[in-house]
């Protein structure tokens, strides 16, 4: 699992080691990392890893592989999130992080994995993409571009393990009360607790569902949004609440 140190990354890991899973915990964080694995019950891996490095998701993988075998479940789920504007030319840094980590870093972290489920025949492969990936929002061009791609990758990796008894899970939420989501000022509506937002996602994982937007409620807007003329959407967003820019990456 991806993303392990905070948020939705540690519900995810809290909910699965009481199920007694042997959980793979990645993220940049080192110490932090060690510090919430030897807070859970069971037998963990902490992995320090950037999932934008490639390489190191690579080790990372296989230090898990040797210790535990092929796992059932992968999480992809590291995510960042800024503000940006494309007439800024200091945002440039920030739109190419954003990009690397959602979504090539996705595709790092399942790579390793893929062959080895196939040849068992089952496993699930979980991508964490968001409703900001439904429509482009303003002053979010990098994390709504970034998850829109994400979408749209692992729905094409879905299609392409059809048949094979692995199943690709997209999961869509709304908004989550993370870290990430701490410093939006603008308001957050169906807001879910972490550890609430990793129960009801397990059980789609669970079903193996090939798309679900979390909460119910976000997936009702998600639609609307979807079904919304140009015009009218553009007017409606125009002056909508924007995410800060400049945050550490």
């Amino acid at each position: 699992m991806t993303g392990a140190s905070s948020g939705l990354g540690q519900a995810f890991a809290r909910h699965y080691a009481g199920r007694g899973a042997n959980i793979g915990l990645v993220a940049r964080r080192g110490d932090a990392l060690a510090a919430f694995a030897a807070e859970l019950p069971g037998e963990h891996l902490p992995l320090p890893a950037d999932v934008g490095d490639t390489d190191a998701l690579a080790r990372a993988a296989e230090a898990y592989l040797t210790r535990f075998g092929v796992p059932d479940i992968v999480i992809a789920n590291a995510g960042v999130s800024v503000g940006t504007l494309t007439e800024c030319s200091e945002d440039l840094p920030a739109f190419e992080r954003v990009m690397r980590t959602n979504v090539n870093g996705m595709v790092a972290s399942f790579q390793p994995f893929v062959e080895a489920m196939r040849r068992r025949g089952s496993g699930r492969l979980v991508g964490i993409a968001s409703v900001a990936g439904i429509r482009g929002l303003p002053g979010a061009g990098a994390y709504s571009a970034s998850k829109a791609a994400a979408i749209a990758y692992l729905e094409s990796l879905r299609v392409e393990l059809r048949g094979s008894g692995v199943r690709v899970v997209t999961l869509a939420p709304g908004y989550i009360a993370t870290p990430m989501t701490a410093v939006n000022k603008y308001p957050m509506p169906f807001m879910l607790q972490a550890d609430e937002a990793a129960r009801r996602m397990a059980k789609l994982i669970d079903a193996g569902r090939g798309y679900a937007v979390v909460p119910w409620q976000m997936g009702v807007v998600a639609r609307v949004l979807r079904a919304l003329p140009n015009p009218v959407f553009d007017a409606l967003f125009a002056r909508a609440g924007r995410k800060p820019r400049g945050l550490p990456l």
